[in-house]
């Protein structure tokens, strides 16, 4: 049994505290508001982000943050735009020693720096790992059978997590590759985006059969140039969960994108998914590395323009349908 906190108290974390909690963990639960711990403890579950799963009793709730002190292991899985300012809280408390598993996805848009990047620069006395792979909240919440990737430098560290985590309804991979299992979990959230506007807009299977194919290519193709092995994008942490957030209604990215598609404003999309909608954020971060590495994205770079420059998003699908003809595999 371990000692464990999981900072973060939306769908995922609550998620992932009552797996946890499933291994008989000792484990506590953060939430940056004492409201929504009062709330979870009253109603004994999760009503606003992971309505129906059972919270236990066992798994302690708290607003305080020092509950990250002594402990064998810190769950990161705070929304990516948050990262940094929950790792400098949490930085005065921290063991010396301490590994961070990050299950969050994303990319900081002005640095350009993955989030275990972050956590390494603000915590370097941790040893820091990625969890990534096809794995929404809802159904690891209801112990359906997933499969995810723990990715970090130290393998003993990884097979730590591997084995923390790892259950008869949560399989768990280990990887070297933490900048590709990083890469993959933050792009395909765009890539979700675009799914989503293919749905709003109306058009069919074959276009986003079409649109994933090329976007595994595209992040694979930049993963590369940064220094990830290409594997890992073949691999759970990347086709595996481009595959399920392109295609299901859990995915906040894919609904975001279905109201953009329908013909709604970025701010009234997100406004009605009322989450976070990661694939935004990650947007401006992967247009500006495809410049900074000079990678080819032609899907990252029409996102981009409806996000932020309003593009007309037929007007995009047809601009890339019309692209210069090409080989496929090069």
């Amino acid at each position: 049994m371990a000692n464990i906190t999981v900072v973060g108290s939306g769908g995922w974390g609550s998620a992932i505290a009552t797996l946890l909690n499933d291994k008989n963990h000792n484990v506590t639960l953060w939430s940056w508001k004492q409201e929504e711990c009062d709330a979870i403890r009253r109603d004994g579950e999760n009503k606003e982000y992971l309505p129906g799963i059972k919270i236990s009793e066992k798994i302690n709730l708290t607003s305080d943050i020092s509950c990250v002190s002594g402990k064998d292991l810190i769950v990161l899985v705070s929304p990516s735009k948050v990262i940094r300012n929950t790792l400098e809280s949490m930085k005065p408390h921290i063991t010396d020693g301490t590994p961070i598993v990050i299950l969050s996805k994303g990319i900081e848009d002005k640095t350009l720096k993955t989030l275990t990047q972050i956590a390494q620069e603000i915590i370097p006395s941790s040893c820091v790992a990625a969890l990534s792979g096809p794995s929404h909240a809802e159904e690891v919440g209801k112990k359906i059978p997933t499969a995810c990737v723990v990715a970090c430098s130290d393998e003993k560290v990884a097979k730590f997590i591997q084995e923390i985590f790892m259950c008869e309804y949560f399989r768990v991979y280990t990887s070297s590759d933490v900048l590709g299992v990083e890469l993959g979990g933050a792009l395909k959230n765009v890539i979700a985006l675009c799914a989503g506007i293919i749905d709003g807009i109306g058009f069919g299977d074959n276009t986003k059969a079409a649109l994933m194919t090329r976007a595994i290519k595209e992040i694979s193709r930049l993963g590369v140039k940064m220094g990830a092995n290409e594997e890992t994008f073949y691999g759970l942490a990347g086709i595996g969960d481009l595959i399920v957030t392109c295609t299901s209604m859990h995915s906040r990215n894919r609904r975001c994108g279905i109201l953009i598609g329908q013909g709604k404003k970025l701010k009234e999309a997100i406004d009605e998914v009322h989450m976070v909608v990661e694939g935004v954020y990650s947007a401006g971060a992967a247009y500006e590395l495809s410049k900074k590495y000079d990678v080819e994205m032609p899907i990252v770079e029409k996102a981009y323009e409806v996000l932020f420059n309003d593009k007309n998003p037929k007007e995009a699908l047809i601009e890339l349908m019309n692209r210069d003809k090409k080989e496929e595999i090069i």
